[in-house]
């Protein structure tokens, strides 16, 4: 008997090539806790949001301790036209009274919550959802606009109970985390999700976290993808009017992030599918990674140790 059909064909060399190239990262991070924040077209895109579900239940599968922070501007936007009552921001916040506060809760403590647990556990992986509300996983505190303005019921994180996330952890569940924390007098708070991402993560110790965004990650000034940034070049890029608009808050949050602790942070194009794994799992990766310092340099010599 013989089993030469298919023996010389070069699709099985390359199967094997991507699974070899993933293999060391896999190693690397089993274990360890990954923060993945999603945002964008990853939420409204029904192939990206099977793809993202499939990336995080993956991540479970192999070791890897993964949570998921998730925003949903367009969805509250949406829903807060429905119903008549006007938006405003101020320097990119949402000015949040208590109809828009009751809006937002409802949106991504209810509807988006659910809808990302259901689509995670629709392929294989065990999930719960809960706001920052639930276990008192965050406090907050009311936050003011650059120059006093009043912003409402929109907050600032002053503290992270690990222990909850911990908890689901050991049972064997993925967290789901709305942005919605609760206030010094019990109230509901709106609060920024790439900030709770990177609070989350200084508080767990997590090896990396990544932001998933409409953008291909930071752009140099001739618009070219940056790969890699350390803290000094990544206040450079603000400072000099580089980076702009709402980057320039995400750009901050990466570097809070690594500041208090996180390995890295990953700014990475959630338009693309399997972006997660794509960026985690390969030498080069897809997007810039931002770290502390300039041994942040991504070469597949270093494994981007």
């Amino acid at each position: 008997m013989t089993y030469s059909r298919g023996v010389n064909d070069p699709r099985h060399a390359a199967r094997v090539e991507v699974l070899l190239e993933a293999l060391p990262y896999i190693q690397r991070f089993a274990g360890k806790t990954v923060v993945v924040k999603l945002g964008g077209n990853a939420m409204i895109d029904r192939e990206l949001e099977q793809a993202f579900a499939l990336d995080i239940v993956l991540l479970r599968t192999v070791g890897l301790r993964p949570v998921v922070v998730h925003g949903g501007g367009p969805q509250i936007d949406r829903m807060l036209e429905e119903l008549a009552i006007p938006s405003s921001f101020v320097r990119g916040l949402r000015v949040t009274d208590a109809r828009t506060m009751r809006v937002v809760e409802m949106v991504l403590a209810g509807e988006i919550n659910g809808e990302i647990v259901a689509r995670i556990q629709s392929v294989g992986g065990r999930a719960v959802g809960l706001s920052g509300k639930d276990g008192g996983l965050l406090r907050a505190r009311r936050k003011t606009g650059i120059g006093g303005e009043d912003l409402g019921q929109v907050g600032c994180v002053e503290a992270v109970d690990a222990g909850v996330i911990a908890a689901l952890h050991e049972r064997g569940f993925i967290p789901v985390i709305a942005p919605v924390a609760a206030g010094t007098a019990g109230e509901s708070l709106n609060v920024n999700a790439d900030t709770v991402a990177g609070e989350i993560a200084a508080a767990l110790g997590a090896e990396r976290l990544l932001l998933l965004t409409d953008v291909e990650g930071i752009l140099d000034r001739d618009g070219k993808l940056l790969p890699t940034l350390n803290e000094a070049e990544a206040r450079d890029l603000i400072a000099s009017g580089v980076v702009g608009g709402g980057m320039i808050p995400k750009l901050e949050c990466c570097l809070d992030a690594v500041a208090g602790g996180v390995g890295k942070v990953h700014v990475i194009d959630g338009r693309v599918p399997h972006s997660v794994l794509l960026e985690l799992f390969t030498d080069a990766g897809i997007g810039t990674e931002v770290a502390a310092d300039a041994t942040a340099a991504r070469s597949a010599s270093d494994a981007r140790a």
